[in-house]
């Protein structure tokens, strides 16, 4: 193996290095990357479509010339604006896609100033394949205490009061961006991309102590448009189960607090309500959009519940979970944030 070249079998192994540097174009880079890497392109977004047109419409040749030109000058760029002051022992890993031409560039580069700088062999490629690899193996480890129960229980605000508590907390939701029904998009932040959510879940669960029990509420498989891995919910699926059952009153007020920016947005929750045109009736969805209108948020929302979240749940939970045929049960009329603090000592308490 040359010396400039790292070979990285165990994602642990990344740490390593003083420093990860991504050098794929900032769009490569924000559909996923190795977490704490920095993104330095020696091509960015309109060059590397340029090269690729020139080498695939005109020459080879030619397109590698000019690609030359901009590596060189990005390259030359990002070392006199970021890493003049790094010391001569810096260890620095320079990742592209497959490991090729774009990292052996900027690996060449560093190793002539002094640094060990180290290419990764097989690239960003070789990473995504540990993360897949780790993804079928790590979520297995783990034993998960399962919080259940209906529709504005506030489940999430539980479990993040459990882990201010000091006990494990894998919060999928917040991972994914996303609460998790067909009213679960937040209002100014998107989704990550699938394999941007693995990367991030992946380093969640490795952080997570083996021995020690981690408290997850329970999902389907998919959270908005991203798909838990098959290992993470078949492991959830099998763990115990906690189910909150607030009253109906408690969960419509918690709904009301928690969706607030619906309120300030109607268009926006009229548009969401459109999947459920293939559940509900025209004539359900119409009066749904007229008390949008009306702003008769708390019709709405108690029908929401009657009519399309209870009865989802009823049929999923129980279908799903094999622990929920005999759950710890939580009683409240009380989801305030004072309520949910009691409800997450009750639960951890357990």
């Amino acid at each position: 193996m040359k010396r400039d070249i790292a070979t990285v079998e165990q994602l642990g192994e990344l740490s390593s290095f003083d420093q990860i540097i991504d050098v794929r174009s900032p769009g490569e880079f924000a559909e996923d990357h190795i977490p704490g890497s920095i993104n330095c392109p020696v091509l960015d977004n309109q060059q590397r479509i340029e090269i690729g047109t020139l080498y695939k419409q005109a020459s080879p040749f030619e397109a590698k010339k000019l690609g030359a030109a901009y590596v060189s000058t990005n390259i030359a760029r990002h070392l006199q604006a970021k890493f003049l002051d790094r010391p001569k022992n810096w260890r620095p890993l320079i990742v592209c896609w497959r490991g090729g031409q774009r990292s052996g560039a900027m690996t060449y580069v560093f190793r002539r100033v002094g640094w060990d700088a180290q290419q990764l062999e097989g690239g960003y490629k070789a990473y995504r394949r540990l993360v897949v690899e780790q993804l079928a193996e790590v979520p297995r480890q783990l034993q998960f205490k399962v919080l259940c129960g209906a529709t504005g229980s506030a489940k999430s605000r539980i479990l993040q009061a459990i882990g201010r508590r000091g006990e494990q907390v894998l919060d999928l939701e917040e991972l994914a961006c996303h609460k998790g029904s067909v009213l679960g998009v937040l209002p100014d932040s998107g989704q990550p991309s699938q394999k941007m959510f693995e990367s991030q879940l992946l380093t969640t669960l490795r952080s997570l102590d083996a021995s020690r029990p981690v408290y997850v509420e329970a999902e389907s498989r998919k959270i908005g448009s991203l798909q838990v891995p098959a290992a993470l919910i078949e492991t959830m699926r099998a763990g115990e189960c906690f189910n909150i059952e607030a009253s109906f009153a408690a969960r419509v007020d918690f709904l009301l607090r928690d969706y607030d920016y619906f309120l300030l947005a109607p268009e926006r929750l009229t548009a969401c309500l459109h999947p459920l045109r293939n559940q509900q009736s025209t004539e359900t969805l119409q009066r749904w959009q007229g008390y949008v209108r009306d702003a008769r948020w708390r019709e709405l929302v108690s029908e929401l519940l009657e009519l399309h979240y209870d009865p989802l749940y009823s049929r999923s939970q129980t279908r799903n979970y094999g622990g929920f045929a005999a759950p710890a049960r939580f009683i409240s009329d009380d989801l305030t944030p004072s309520g949910i603090e009691a409800l997450a000592l009750r639960v951890s308490g357990e």
